[in-house]
């Protein structure tokens, strides 16, 4: 007598892969993932392979977030120390011997070219939420202080090339992970009201401190030019100034509806500078004006605001703490990013999620993604 076993179909073989993932988070990505495709078409169509390196890079991210997805959080939290302690023993490598471009050493050859300071994007929070993983029921005031000094040292180490914009994500990440853990209020106002009064001086003597000769003594000289451009950029408005003044030419001149998708003036004419990567987001207000950034603003809150409900229902502190500084990541890439170009910051070279062109940062998104959907995947088949 034989029997005869029915062979489940490849759809349902291939279905358990894909069981889990979240359906917001991966509508919101796909949004803008599309956006950035349709500004890169225009903005990059005769600039070279952009738009189709733009593709690959995005179909890269999209890999990786889909293998990172497999991983459950618990196998996460064993790549935190050796993933920190490889890229902090790196970017020793990097002060010490790096490669220097355009008067910043950030780069090490280790076979290949890598930019070290780009692995504790994600490393920082990793590390961060396992050590306070394993304070969880028992933390003291020290235990923040360790925090800090594990945070201090790589952002000391990355604006020492300098870095600014790297150092301003990795210092977000880190501080997003200590926030959540639950640092006092009473720790928290003092140096932000700090800041609030350091900003109101800087505005206030502009013309003092920005004054040639003067030594910020804290900054690098170009930082304090970027800070001093960004108060006053019709000071230099060929020089220095030309990049803030531009993009706020190609903003406000998009109006309402925007002059159409690949119909705007600055962007063609090259008066954008950067046009596909840092300030691409001038290029996409010209062609797609209000209307088209208060869509694209939405698609970056309703990634922030799940990745947030991530972390909300995450299963252990870990979770929580890594889901909530990978969102903060996402946020502070397009706060930054939007508001240099619109000039309420100061210029550092921070791309927007998805829309600019860059294979490095999109790898790291595409783990930040992987990350949020490995956290939100785990809750569900923990609740099935």
């Amino acid at each position: 007598m034989s029997a005869v076993f029915n062979q489940p179909s490849l759809a349902r073989r291939v279905a358990p892969i894909f069981q889990g993932f979240d359906g917001f988070l991966a509508f919101a990505v796909l949004l803008l993932a599309f956006a950035g495709l349709l500004t890169m078409y225009s903005s990059g169509y005769d600039h070279g392979s952009r738009f189709a390196d733009h593709g690959r890079n995005m179909l890269l991210a999209g890999f990786i977030m889909f293998v990172v997805a497999q991983v459950p959080p618990q196998r996460l939290m064993m790549f935190a120390v050796p993933l920190y302690a490889t890229g902090v023993a790196l970017l020793i490598a990097v002060a010490l011997f790096g490669i220097t471009k355009k008067g910043a050493q950030r780069w090490i050859n280790v076979g290949v070219v890598i930019q070290p300071s780009e692995i504790l994007k994600i490393a920082m929070p990793l590390m961060l939420a396992w050590w306070f993983q394993r304070r969880e029921g028992q933390l003291r005031p020290l235990d923040f202080v360790v925090a800090t000094v594990l945070l201090a040292v790589p952002v000391g180490l990355i604006m020492k090339q300098p870095d600014l914009g790297t150092s301003l994500l990795v210092l977000a990440a880190g501080l997003a992970v200590i926030f959540f853990a639950g640092l006092p209020w009473k720790l928290i106002v003092p140096p932000v009201v700090i800041g609030a009064v350091a900003i109101t001086l800087i505005v206030g003597f502009e013309s003092q401190l920005c004054a040639d000769g003067v030594d910020w003594r804290v900054l690098h000289d170009y930082q304090k030019q970027r800070v001093c451009t960004l108060l006053d950029p019709s000071k230099d408005p060929l020089g220095k100034g030309f990049h803030i003044i531009q993009g706020m030419i190609a903003i406000g001149s998009g109006g309402v509806g925007g002059k159409g998708f690949m119909q705007g003036t600055q962007t063609h004419l090259e008066f954008i500078p950067e046009r596909t990567t840092d300030f691409i987001f001038a290029a996409y207000s010209e062609e797609f004006g209000l209307v088209g950034n208060l869509a694209l603003i939405a698609a970056f809150i309703l990634l922030i605001f799940r990745g947030l409900a991530i972390a909300a229902t995450a299963q252990t502190l870990f979770s929580r703490l890594l889901a909530g500084a990978v969102t903060m990541i996402f946020f502070t890439y397009a706060f930054v990013n939007m508001g240099m170009v619109s000039g309420i910051l100061p210029v550092v070279g921070v791309p927007l999620p998805f829309i600019s062109y860059g294979g490095t940062a999109m790898v790291t998104l595409g783990l930040g993604l992987g990350i949020l959907m490995s956290i939100a995947r785990a809750r569900k088949l923990a609740q099935n």
